[in-house]
């Protein structure tokens, strides 16, 4: 990312409006907006949970079209978010905000990341999950009102970070500890994945064209 910390105020409808109004490459667009590429892939191929109106980043200030024209000419070219845009994005965006329906997902979440990743700091997790340090200190050791339910569960799966916020603090406490990080490869599957998924759309709708073709014919 151009900013570790500052991406659009509406990432993935930034990224529809990218998908179908410049040239960019998914990489780019998932880079500067902050998601997976896999999301990025889902928005153009409109087979994403939630279908995204675009949100114009040019027009938000966001993104100047400099900046798209030089991603164009450039694959490898990091997208860089207006200096005025990052400091509104900065004085506008407080604690994270989780919905209610996912709040007693936390405590599962921060397990986790407790257990496979003591080297991430409690003002990290709590600043990725949105809790306090007293809450992360009783799951911590087990102090916490609800210990005997509580069951680790990857904050990703669970929809309270995406997997490039959780990586990104992960690497930090990593170096910082004089430690490698781990690489994550279980997106590898899911990528060849939806390429069989769109090989079998697409196979699927030219054999549908080919009969009624056919049968055109024949009538």
């Amino acid at each position: 990312m151009a900013n570790a910390d500052a991406t659009p105020l509406m990432p993935h409808a930034t990224a529809a409006w990218l998908v179908d109004n410049t040239g960019l490459t998914f990489a780019q667009i998932a880079d500067y907006c902050g998601i997976h590429i896999l999301e990025v892939q889902a928005i153009a191929d409109e087979t994403a949970a939630t279908k995204y109106t675009g949100r114009d980043p040019v027009r938000a200030h966001e993104l100047s079209m400099e900046e798209i024209e030089k991603g164009q000419n450039d694959p490898n070219y990091k997208l860089k978010m207006t200096k005025q845009a990052q400091d509104t994005i900065r004085r506008t965006r407080g604690p994270r905000y989780t919905p209610v329906s996912k709040r007693q997902d936390k405590p599962d979440g921060i397990a986790w990341i407790l257990k496979n990743h003591p080297e991430v700091s409690d003002g990290a997790i709590g600043k990725l999950i949105g809790t306090t340090r007293n809450t992360i200190g009783a799951i911590r050791d087990r102090s916490h009102w609800n210990s005997a339910n509580i069951v680790p569960k990857d904050p990703v799966t669970l929809g309270l970070c995406s997997q490039r916020e959780l990586d990104a603090i992960v690497a930090k406490a990593a170096k910082k500890a004089g430690i490698k990080a781990p690489e994550d490869s279980r997106f590898e599957g899911d990528r060849e994945a939806l390429l069989e998924e769109l090989r079998a759309e697409r196979s699927a709708a030219a054999e549908a064209r080919a009969a009624e073709d056919h049968s055109d014919d024949e009538a």
